[in-house]
């Protein structure tokens, strides 16, 4: 838990500082200023050229979300793929909702499967723990890897 806490608050600090970044005209800007403190050299001019695509490729950069995620755990309460398979998911689900509420619920559909995933642990130990609170309900619930997203850590 302490460790999550602590992901957390740095996880804030990075989103504080990448607020307070700069554009990338408000750069060109300052790169075009001669920062010069104490000492008068005359004009200054620097010319900046871009190659290429780099300001397409920066503002794409920003709108990815590769970097913000992260390898974490979800305990899988239900997976099948028979023909019920789609409302034992959605009843599983539900039941989840209504016996653990406040704890996220993923359901997924990858051809030919159906799964419901629970939580978002950043250790194997979390995923532990939360499958022992949930294994009076789902006996056979099991820790599996994922890929979390940031949002789904921050909601």
């Amino acid at each position: 838990m302490m460790r999550r806490l602590l992901f957390l608050s740095l996880i804030f600090a990075a989103a504080a500082l990448g607020a307070s970044a700069q554009s990338l005209e408000a750069f060109r800007a300052q790169l075009a200023q001669p920062q010069v403190s104490g000492l008068r050299f005359g004009e200054a001019r620097v010319t900046v050229t871009e190659h290429g695509d780099a300001a397409q490729a920066v503002a794409q950069a920003a709108r990815s979300e590769q970097r913000l995620r992260l390898r974490g755990y979800r305990v899988c309460i239900f997976f099948d793929n028979g023909q019920d398979a789609r409302a034992g998911a959605e009843a599983a689900k539900t039941l989840f909702e209504e016996t653990y509420p406040g704890i996220k619920v993923y359901m997924v559909y990858e051809s030919p499967w159906f799964s419901v995933s629970v939580g978002n642990c950043l250790t194997a130990e979390e995923a532990i723990i939360l499958k022992g609170k949930v294994a009076a309900t789902f006996p056979k619930a099991f820790p599996k890897n994922e890929t979390l997203s940031l949002t789904d850590l921050l909601e």
